[in-house]
């Protein structure tokens, strides 16, 4: 095997102490294939170059990447360049301009092979735009700040009744159907609230630490989603004729849970608020189903049916043959 030159060396160590783990110096060198002298002039050369390498010596020894006061340059293995690349496009699409700066610096620095398939990859992905109003990163940032800190807040939200000054308790921060919220205990109301960012303005910390508190839910992003969806009108539990990943994939315009079968088909179980939008996304999604429950949404199907049927001249008088007309 070609022994490694001092650059590649180098960029191997970089790796490697970039997992985060505590590394043995003789596991190290070991796995840079290098003399514990040449570790150490390396270790050196990191320390030079701005990386804040901490060291330990003697029994339990190890050597670490540590955070330092700058950000120095990162290592990123090809399959990690092409999901950070993939990343900063979808946040880019959500109007966050930083990711748009900081993307053309990934790809200023990513070597020509590479950068052709992260180009490719790039090319044929389409992000739609947001339909929402998105938050600043600032706010996102400054709310972020305040959770990890649990620091209180003092912020301008506007609804639909107008404007008013919230004293909240910030606890998460949740990404549902294209907007961000801000899921925190409303001092004012005494109860759990939700807040849209996009209606945030100048969230301040008070300086005041507020106690801990449980959720209500420990997955808070599903129980908004309960929270936000209208009353249904009907509950319709159709078995669906294929396995359930495919149904996931052609069901994506209407929400409802699938449980697969031992057969190859799966159960589906919506709430929907009409007959009419269920029917039309069956049609659209080309499946085969089965209609369990209810009987209304089965006879509204052959309803509509006898009437398409009508409409294209396949349904006869009756004791007739079925076909088209003449």
């Amino acid at each position: 095997m070609t022994a490694a030159t001092p650059r590649e060396r180098m960029l191997r160590l970089l790796s490697l102490l970039q997992t985060g783990r505590r590394w043995a110096a003789g596991e190290l060198a070991a796995a840079l294939g290098a003399p514990p002298r040449t570790l150490r002039r390396d270790i050196e050369q990191l320390r030079a170059l701005g990386y804040p390498v901490e060291s330990v010596r003697g029994p339990g020894g190890y050597y670490r990447l540590v955070a330092g006061a700058a950000l120095p340059p990162l290592m990123l293995e090809d399959d990690e360049a092409i999901a950070t690349a993939l990343g900063l496009r979808l946040a880019a699409a959500g109007g966050t301009e930083a990711a748009d700066r900081a993307a053309a610096k990934l790809r200023r620095v990513l070597p020509a092979p590479l950068r052709r398939r992260t180009d490719e990859l790039l090319a044929a992905v389409e992000v739609g735009a947001p339909g929402h109003p998105q938050p600043s990163p600032e706010t996102l940032g400054d709310l972020a700040a305040a959770i990890a800190a649990r620091r209180r807040v003092v912020l301008d939200h506007t609804g639909p009744r107008g404007s008013s000054r919230r004293t909240v308790d910030p606890f998460r921060l949740v990404r549902l159907r294209q907007r961000w919220y801000l899921f925190g205990w409303d001092l004012d109301r005494r109860d759990w609230r939700t807040f849209r960012l996009d209606r945030i303005a100048g969230p301040r910390p008070t300086g005041d630490v507020f106690p801990p508190r449980d959720l209500p839910a420990d997955d808070l992003a599903e129980h908004l989603r309960r929270r936000f969806r209208a009353p249904s009108a009907h509950q319709v539990v159709l078995v669906l004729h294929a396995d359930a990943r495919d149904a996931a994939a052609r069901l994506h315009r209407v929400d409802g849970t699938l449980h697969p079968l031992d057969d190859g088909r799966c159960r589906y179980t919506a709430d929907v608020d009409s007959y009419e939008w269920l029917a039309t996304v069956l049609v659209l999604t080309d499946l085969e189903f089965t209609v369990e429950e209810p009987a209304g949404f089965a006879g509204y199907l052959a309803a509509t049916a006898e009437r398409l049927l009508r409409g294209a001249g396949r349904v006869p008088p009756a004791g007739g043959d079925v076909g088209p007309r003449a």
